[in-house]
């Protein structure tokens, strides 16, 4: 036991600085105050949600005057939503759990803040019975046979 050394350490491996750590700020402070060589770079838009270029279509689009917007749904459908709602006794509530939607997109048809969509617009003439489209707006919808 006499001749063992406890004063030497012999390393057998030793870890580097992991990515994260290395490119931490504290990182390189501390390379900078050993004298170490550090490089920085910016990357150009870094953390922000710039996809594009700015490009001289910007300042067109910019001078542009026309005014862009959806269509929305007309006043007469939202009329005839609520008639046919009236009629079978539900509230808006009802018929958007009846067609498997939102209450507020029954508010918004009826309000003419919507943006027309067929798949709902088909599910709303079917819960109330009502013709929303076409010349015949407001018309009884007739039941169409189902394939087999």
């Amino acid at each position: 036991m006499a001749d063992s050394d406890w004063d030497s350490v012999t390393v057998l491996r030793k870890k580097g600085p992991s990515s994260a750590q290395a490119k931490s700020k504290q990182a390189i402070t501390a390379a900078q105050r050993r004298g170490e060589e550090v490089e920085t770079t910016k990357k150009w838009a870094a953390g922000q949600n710039k996809q594009h270029l700015v490009t001289k279509n910007t300042a067109k689009l910019d001078r542009e005057t026309e005014e862009l917007h959806h269509v929305r749904v007309p006043l007469e459908v939202g009329r005839v939503i609520q008639l046919g709602r009236a009629n079978k006794g539900l509230s808006q509530k009802d018929l958007a759990t009846k067609i498997n939607e939102k209450p507020q997109v029954i508010a918004d048809y009826e309000t003419g803040k919507a943006i027309p969509n067929n798949q709902v617009m088909s599910k709303i003439e079917r819960a109330i019975g009502l013709k929303l489209r076409g010349r015949e707006m407001g018309q009884p919808l007739e039941a169409k046979p189902k394939k087999k």
